[in-house]
């Protein structure tokens, strides 16, 4: 146990394993890979374990993979042959699985929980960059089928006493996320990916109670519906501001990445 509250972090984790690949101009995901390297440093401490919520986990009910040493989900396709074979070894933790659990039983969130199933590359290439020596236990947790933001800012604030606990609760996912308007060439920058970054900037720095109704209502925000034409690469956000209760919310990480706006937001620290 510690007495300091560890913060909240939503992050981006890129296109694919693009940390770990030639790309073409070859700097394109190098401020991205660079801001990662330092998030141990951006949050004053080793955790004692990491909790995942990625924008490639759906289930129907809030899901937590419960295994001591969970493979990895190579769920990418169409990549050099060497990302296949791409290697992180944490180990999880299935003492952190049943706390989880135990806070969604008090809370009234239906969960259940799960065994065989990899860390996808929402969790492993980012934290590969992050905690590269692989020693920080990981569990991650789905989100749940329907999408709904009400429910993923509950699922945070119902996770909130692990902060105190030494366990590092990190969405995954890009915060523009429209696969049909990303440009590879990076000629020019998605003005919806703009005007829904500044969005997200101002919405994550305002008080709880607005910062929630604003992330409830994000659809209708400049530039939301065309920046999420699905909402899965979102919602891990939802999930680490409810988490954050109350504390301060700011940008930490912004970049102009394939002709789009990418940022990355903290919670609390």
């Amino acid at each position: 146990m510690t007495s300091r509250l560890l913060p909240t972090l939503f992050v981006p984790h890129g296109a694919g394993p693009c940390f770990f690949m030639d790309w073409t101009p070859a700097d394109t995901w190098s401020k991205m890979a660079s801001w990662l390297r330092s998030v141990p440093e951006l949050i004053g401490s080793q955790p004692k374990a990491l909790l995942l919520i990625s924008g490639h986990w759906e289930a129907p009910r809030f899901t937590v993979n419960t295994q001591a040493a969970p493979p990895l989900l190579y769920d990418y396709a169409g990549f050099p042959p060497h990302t296949y074979d791409l290697e992180y070894a944490a180990a999880g933790s299935p003492e952190l699985a049943s706390r989880v659990q135990a806070l969604l039983d008090a809370a009234g969130v239906d969960n259940e929980e799960e065994h065989t199933r990899g860390l996808d590359h929402g969790v492993f290439i980012p934290m590969k960059v992050a905690f590269p020596d692989a020693d920080v236990p990981i569990v991650q947790l789905s989100l749940k089928s329907g999408l709904r933001p009400e429910e993923h800012l509950a699922l945070g604030r119902a996770l909130a006493p692990l902060r105190r606990d030494g366990v590092l609760i990190i969405g995954s996912g890009m915060s523009f996320h429209n696969m049909r308007r990303f440009r590879f060439d990076d000629t020019d920058v998605d003005t919806d990916s703009v005007h829904f970054d500044q969005w997200l900037s101002e919405t994550v720095s305002m008080p709880a109670q607005l910062r929630e109704q604003r992330l409830i209502e994000w659809a209708a925000a400049p530039g939301g519906r065309a920046s999420h034409p699905r909402e899965e690469h979102l919602l891990p956000l939802h999930v680490v501001a409810g988490a954050a209760v109350d504390d301060h919310g700011q940008q930490v990480f912004q970049d102009r990445v394939i002709g789009s706006m990418q940022s990355a937001f903290m919670f609390g620290g």
